[in-house]
């Protein structure tokens, strides 16, 4: 094996590294924050948790301690539900550190938020003219795209109903 040394203080064996030289070190500072956690439990959150709670709160960050335990969930909560909640605090912690294998989250701290997914007025507008939209979705010859753009066309109808 060839000795490398290009004026740094690092020397290393050409051929076989270990993984962590391999990790650019942007990813090794994210890795080491525990994102990788925190994309996890966002992912899975779920699945991890009941359907209850899961309505009631979703993950805003997780602020990981030493070697990746003791880590604090902040959890953001629907107004009127932060009770509930506050009582399925270990319930939370007890299956996120399931999920991982090891205590990786020690505190859960919750985050009162307003519901702004109730509101009065519908998210899309209503469509007035569909038998002009209908002639031009006609005039595509590919038939998968047309069958596409129908499919979207009744689901939004039938959101807005």
């Amino acid at each position: 094996m060839h000795i490398k040394n290009n004026n740094k203080t690092n020397t290393f064996i050409q051929g076989l590294r270990p993984f962590s030289r391999t990790v650019p070190k942007t990813l090794k500072k994210y890795l080491q924050k525990g994102s990788y956690n925190y994309s996890n439990i966002v992912d899975n959150w779920t699945k991890m948790i009941s359907k209850k709670i899961s309505d009631a709160s979703y993950p805003s960050s997780v602020k990981m301690g030493k070697n990746m335990k003791n880590g604090t969930l902040v959890l953001n909560v629907i107004h009127g539900k932060e009770m509930e909640i506050e009582y399925k605090k270990g319930e939370i912690m007890e299956k996120i550190n399931s999920f991982f294998g090891y205590d990786c989250i020690s505190h859960v701290t919750l985050k009162i938020i307003q519901d702004s997914s109730k509101s009065n007025y519908k998210v899309f507008p209503q469509i007035k003219n569909i038998a002009s939209i209908k002639e031009k979705m006609s005039k595509i010859r590919n038939d998968e795209l047309k069958n596409s753009l129908n499919n979207l066309l009744k689901a939004f109808n039938e959101r807005n109903k």
